[in-house]
């Protein structure tokens, strides 16, 4: 009778540990509110902390300087923002690009809406520079042709807002259409052009499509935000203006 209840209880045990699927009964969380009451880690914060240092210190660290507020709101079609935005960046990459190419940019493009902070007057540092472009963007050229440059100076004009564009452009909306010139030239409807934007444009952001299929795509490896920085260690004081590159008369 002892050998046959453990045969019974084996058997039990046999079938019991068969494998079954599994099935998912129940998932329960639990909310740990980040509050005051929250006690921190003197051990984390001890090894924080120096590396907390380096970075304000170099986020603190001073660029340049400018006399007046720089911001996108100063103008409908430009900015004084807008412009510094478009012609530094044109001043840092076109040394590149010649160096590659042996051929010039024609002019620099980027949008309103990639401009996200002003700079107030006074020292400009380097978390200036990361306010105004937080986004890990590179610079690209585009070269397009002469209806893709159409089409760009019809979204400046249907978008009616101060889009960066570098001072080698001059366009002006007329009641007859519009008046587009580039290096004080009339464009030409055999000629492409070499464009400078954002990896984020070239590929349709902000609804740029203009940009997209190109003649040819010219990748600088240099981010937006290392533009701006390296050009504000060599400007003493920034000075820009609203010299009417974008404008109506009508």
């Amino acid at each position: 009778m002892k050998k046959f209840i453990i045969s019974f209880f084996t058997l039990l045990l046999v079938i019991s540990c068969k494998n079954e699927p599994q099935h998912l009964v129940k998932i329960e969380g639990k909310l740990l509110p980040v509050n005051e009451k929250l006690e921190s880690v003197k051990e984390i914060e001890d090894f924080i902390q120096p590396h907390k240092e380096k970075v304000e210190k170099e986020m603190n660290t001073v660029l340049s300087y400018t006399k007046t507020d720089l911001v996108r709101t100063d103008s409908q079609l430009e900015s004084s923002l807008g412009n510094l935005m478009a012609d530094l960046c044109f001043e840092r990459a076109n040394p590149v690009f010649n160096s590659r190419t042996g051929k010039n940019i024609d002019f620099a493009m980027f949008n309103y809406g990639g401009i996200r902070a002003g700079i107030t007057k006074g020292n400009i540092t380097t978390e200036n520079a990361f306010n105004l472009m937080p986004f890990e963007n590179s610079l690209v050229v585009t070269e397009l042709t002469y209806e893709k440059i159409n089409e760009l100076a019809q979204y400046l004009i249907n978008g009616k807002r101060a889009h960066p564009i570098s001072k080698q452009v001059n366009l002006v909306v007329t009641k007859d259409g519009f008046d587009l010139k580039i290096n004080h030239k009339t464009i030409e409807k055999n000629k492409t052009y070499f464009v400078l934007t954002s990896d984020y444009l070239q590929n349709g952001g902000d609804n740029m499509v203009f940009f997209k299929e190109p003649v040819t795509l010219h990748k600088l490896d240099y981010k937006v935000r290392n533009a701006i920085i390296d050009y504000f260690k060599e400007i003493d004081t920034v000075k820009v203006k609203l010299d009417g590159r974008f404008r109506k008369e009508i």
